[in-house]
């Protein structure tokens, strides 16, 4: 056996290897397949964007937007990272 000892401790670390890569794996099918959340992020983060250069505060209005828009990126991102 060209002088290696397959040991109980260098099995699981195998495996805990395994099991990570594809954790990791999946994570990233998860991210990946899902464009219209993506898309819906790209669109919010726009609109924040375009609130913050608009002018004047309109009545408080346009702070609170700001709010709501970072409240649904929040949102979003907790839908991305949650997966399908």
């Amino acid at each position: 056996m060209c002088g290696r000892v397959i040991t109980k401790q260098r099995v699981i670390g195998l495996g805990v290897v395994v099991a990570i890569g594809a954790a990791c794996f999946a994570v990233g099918v998860s991210f990946a397949a899902q464009p219209h959340m993506e898309n819906a992020l790209a669109a919010l983060q726009t609109a924040r964007n375009e609130l913050q250069v608009a002018e004047a505060n309109k009545g408080g209005h346009r702070v609170n937007a700001i709010r709501l828009v970072d409240d649904a990126i929040g949102q979003v991102r907790a839908g991305i990272a949650a997966g399908s």
